[in-house]
């Protein structure tokens, strides 16, 4: 049985309800998701196959506030309600206002600074993801600010593109030369970066977005597999039990990077020529199991772009994989 394999590298495991609460009307972006999973995805396994990690990202407008700021983003009227559809969205509503913006800005989706300092734990070898052995884990906790998926139908109708900076500034009330401005020029000057050699790739707003492009690349039998918790987090852990997806066969991935803009975006990109493995985490002294987690190894990487860190820490023969560690994957089934 071949497996395909989605790894989406969520910093949060918030997890959310599979299906529509008692009274929660079927309208709701979240609702619609759930509707939507189920007409996209073909998968048997119903213990496995809602995507809860999905769910705890989606919309929380009600049926009635997504349909009207739907409506105004038509009208390209949205700024005028700017205050109520933060706040109702769960958007990054004012982020000159946090501390830690620039950094944020300056280390999103970067393994490696500019002295080329890599931390810790996110790159290593196969031949080191055997049982028994003791590896420094990366700090996998959510640091980025707490945003929800924008329904389709509004993130569809907002401008994405550097050449419509200043549309996203007047609906965002963003700040001429600001922090923020660089920030969402940032993410959207990422997203139009060329794709690599091989690679396909998008940046998607919402989860349907999400589900489509990796429809896209590893058809429609989709399952969701998470690292479990945050446990073993910057320190030492041991590995335990290993399971190669795939029987340990080289297979293809999407994986998908969160992005700092004013609401949930990911980088998502098709990489070939990988193997994925679920691993059980143990503390290096008792030995007790803390943590369940997924690790991708790069079979190559002669194509990746050198400004990139993972050609940097793969550097050597090209033949020997790396890899990194993840935190939430999806997973496609041939039968």
């Amino acid at each position: 049985m071949a497996l395909l394999l989605l790894v989406l590298f969520f910093s949060s495991l918030n997890v959310g309800s599979a299906s529509a609460s008692a009274g929660e009307s079927l309208s709701t972006p979240k609702s619609n998701l759930i509707q939507y999973w189920n007409k996209e995805v073909r998968n048997n396994n119903h213990a496995i196959a809602k995507p809860t990690f999905l769910l705890s990202k989606a919309s929380p407008l009600s049926a009635v506030d997504s349909a009207r700021f739907s409506e105004l983003a038509a009208e390209n009227a949205l700024s005028s309600q700017f205050l109520a559809f933060c706040a109702s969205a769960n958007l990054f509503c004012f982020p000159d206002s946090s501390p830690n913006l620039e950094e944020l800005i300056t280390h999103t989706g970067a393994f490696a600074d500019a002295s080329g300092w890599v931390q810790s734990g996110i790159f290593f070898r196969e031949s080191m993801l055997k049982k028994g052995k003791v590896l420094p884990m990366p700090d996998i906790k959510d640091i980025m600010p707490k945003r929800s998926f924008l329904p389709r139908s509004i993130s569809s109708k907002l401008p994405f593109s550097t050449s419509k900076v200043s549309e996203l500034k007047k609906i965002f009330h963003v700040d001429d030369n600001s922090t923020v401005e660089t920030m969402i020029v940032k993410a959207l000057s990422e997203c139009e970066s060329a794709p690599s050699p091989g690679e396909t790739k998008q940046c998607v707003g919402s989860a349907e977005d999400m589900i489509d492009f990796a429809i896209s690349v590893l058809g429609k039998n989709i399952v969701v597999r998470s690292t479990e918790n945050f446990k073993g987090s910057k320190q030492n852990i041991m590995i335990g039990s290993v399971e190669g997806i795939n029987n340990g066969k080289v297979t293809q991935i999407v994986s998908c990077h969160q992005t700092l803009f004013p609401y949930l975006l990911y980088h998502c990109h098709s990489v070939p020529k990988v193997r994925v493995y679920e691993v059980d985490i143990l503390d290096p002294n008792s030995k007790a199991k803390i943590n369940h987690g997924v690790a991708s190894c790069h079979m190559h990487t002669s194509d990746s772009n050198p400004n990139q860190a993972e050609l940097t820490i793969a550097s050597g023969p090209v033949a020997s994989p790396y890899t990194y560690q993840g935190a939430s994957s999806l997973e496609r089934r041939f039968r």
